[in-house]
This record gives C-alpha cells, sequence and structure tokens, in this order.
C-alpha cells in the first residue's frame, strides 16, 4: 500500500524548511491569538495542497535531478515556491475551521476542532487572521501573478459549500451537481496549488495549466474517496462513518443507487435521507441500501477512471523524481484508508 511518506521523498528537506518558513511568518502579537494560531497550525493533517506546489515546482524547475533521496537530503524550492504553498495550505485551513464552525464539529482528525477548543467566535477570528496573514505575505512579497489564482480558487471554494448546502437541504443532487461541487469544493484548490508550483518554478504557460489539470482530476478522485470512505471507513482509524448520512449529503455512492436501482422511485430513497439527521435507523438502513446495491464499488469504478486520467497527464511530464511522487501521489488516493 502506498504511504505518504512515498509522495514526500524527494522534498523531505524543503518540507522542514516550509515548517519553519510558516513558523516564522505566523505569528501574532497577542498571547491568545498566538496560542489558537499555534494549534491551528499544529493540527493540519496530511498537507497535501502544499506538497503538491512543491512537487510541481521540483517538477519543472532548471536545477539537476538526482534520485528521490538525494533530492529529499536538500532544499530544493525557491522563496517563492514556499510562498506559493503557503497560500494555498493556508486557504485550507481556514477553510475547515470555518466547515467545523458551520457543522458544529467538534473534532478533527482525531483531535479536538479549533472552534471546540476555542469557542465558534474565537475559531471565526482565528481562521480570518489565518486568511488575512496569508494575503498579506503573498502581497508584500510581490507575488501578484500567485495572487490572482488564489483569488479565484478562494471564490470558487465558497461557491461549493454554498451549492452544497443548497442541494443537502433539497436532498435533489445529481450526478452532474455532485461533479460540480467537488470541483469547486476540493478539485479546484488542487488544481491551483499545482498550478502555483509550476508557476513558481518557471513553468510555461501550458506547462502550468497541464500541472491545474493533473491536480483537479487527482482532487476529484481525492473527494470521491473521500465519500467512499465515509460509508466503509474505520473509526479507529480516524475517519468518522456515516457522517454524510446523519447531515442528509448526497454523495457519489447514493447517487449511484438513485440512478440504477432506485431510478424509478427515489422518493424512498429521499424519505430516508431526510430522516437520517435525528434517526440513526434510517441512517443504518440507507447504508445497507447502498453496501447491497454495489453502490460503493460503482462510486470506486469512478475514482479509478479519474486517478487513470490524473496518471495519464504525467505521461507529458518532466520524467524525474518528482514526477514518481506525482505518480505516487495517484496510487495512494486509491488506496487511502483515512
Amino acid at each position: 500500500m502506498m504511504k505518504i511518506d512515498d509522495i514526500r521523498k524527494p522534498i523531505v528537506a524543503d518540507i522542514e524548511a516550509f515548517e519553519r518558513f510558516l513558523k516564522d511568518k505566523f505569528t501574532a502579537k497577542s498571547k491568545p491569538m498566538q496560542e489558537m494560531l499555534n494549534y491551528a497550525l499544529n493540527t493540519r493533517g496530511k498537507c497535501l495542497r502544499s506538497m503538491l506546489a512543491m512537487l510541481c515546482a521540483g517538477l519543472y524547475s532548471p536545477a539537476p535531478k538526482a534520485t528521490a533521496e538525494e533530492c529529499g537530503a536538500q532544499r530544493n524550492c525557491s522563496t517563492r515556491t514556499y510562498v506559493a504553498a503557503m497560500l494555498v495550505e493556508m486557504i485550507h485551513t481556514a477553510s475547515l475551521i470555518h466547515d467545523d464552525i458551520i457543522d458544529m464539529a467538534d473534532e478533527r482528525r482525531g483531535v479536538p476542532s479549533v472552534r471546540a477548543r476555542f469557542r465558534n467566535d474565537m475559531a471565526v477570528l482565528v481562521g480570518d487572521f489565518i486568511l488575512a496573514r496569508a494575503m498579506d505575505l503573498g502581497m508584500s512579497s510581490a507575488q501578484y501573478d500567485l495572487m490572482s489564482h488564489v483569488g479565484k480558487a478562494m471564490a470558487t471554494l465558497c461557491e461549493g459549500e454554498v451549492l452544497q448546502d443548497v442541494h443537502t437541504r433539497k436532498a435533489d443532487t445529481t450526478r452532474e451537481d455532485y461533479l460540480d461541487i467537488i470541483y469547486r469544493k476540493t478539485a479546484s484548490l488542487l488544481g491551483t496549488s499545482a498550478a502555483l508550483g509550476a508557476m513558481s518554478a518557471g513553468a510555461k504557460h501550458e506547462d502550468v495549466e497541464r500541472a491545474r489539470k493533473f491536480g483537479e482530476t487527482i482532487g476529484i478522485a481525492f473527494q470521491i474517496k473521500d465519500d467512499i470512505l465515509d460509508y466503509v471507513g474505520d473509526d479507529k482509524l480516524g475517519k468518522q462513518r456515516l457522517n454524510d448520512l446523519k447531515e442528509s449529503k448526497i454523495t457519489l455512492p447514493l447517487i449511484e443507487i438513485m440512478d440504477n436501482e432506485y431510478a424509478s422511485c427515489p422518493e424512498e430513497i429521499i424519505i430516508l435521507l431526510h430522516r437520517c439527521r435525528k434517526d440513526n435507523a434510517a441512517v443504518e438502513r440507507l447504508h445497507a441500501i447502498v453496501r447491497e446495491n454495489k453502490g460503493v464499488e460503482r462510486a470506486t469504478e469512478t475514482m479509478v477512471a479519474y486517478i487513470s486520467r490524473a496518471m495519464s497527464l504525467l505521461n507529458d511530464m518532466p520524467d524525474n523524481p518528482y514526477r514518481e511522487a506525482l505518480m505516487n501521489l495517484c496510487l495512494y488516493v486509491g488506496d487511502r484508508e483515512i
């Protein structure tokens, strides 16, 4: 099974330098804000977006390439790349803080969420502080080309959250709606991460756009996998099961059933879905319907198709340890259990 360390091999030293960069740049004058900021930054998780930016920067960097281990033993990314990685990572971090406030989530990655640790009002403020500080660092370092892409990604992400909420309330999400929502909520920022990394290394326009397409495609696969894990994940591994059903969210495993076995009578599914917020029996019944009718397997087929598409985009990219790491990222997306 592919592990996150297999992806990190060429950028080990750069990840360490990037973390020092964040610690140095993300400071607050008040002790309470600094405490909240430290907590938020220390519980970030896999840091996939910043990793993707650094890998794409390495991919197109003019510096000589060696083995993955040799690349990972020394810094190869520029400060401009660290700024690019910081922008996408901090947008994601702030968005998750705000998501947990909206969802009233008490945990994030197995530890208390920022809102649970510091209250909702304080969580709003630390999320806003992170965004403001990221924008300030981007502008003060004159990375105007990077900033223009970041602004678009932020707007797209917000629209995705709104669309998801609208469709959840109506329980009318189609396959097309679902793919549009996950593009906006997840894939767009991953595409921006890859594009900004390539831009920071001076890649040509067509290479930047190829990197963006790769990030978007693997981002869609990543979110589909996330939605699959909601049905089959292991609570002991830190992945809570059936949260989407409990929040009446329609994701791909359920859409597969509604488009096939229940295409002529979707009302039965919709009625159960509405009951899921307060009725655990409805959650278990709907879960059983999805499992019995192979909804997870069909969703997995769609995910694998996106992974294959992402891997095919790597064919035109430079053959070096960074490309191999991106290939490992594709395998990791399909293999991961959390």
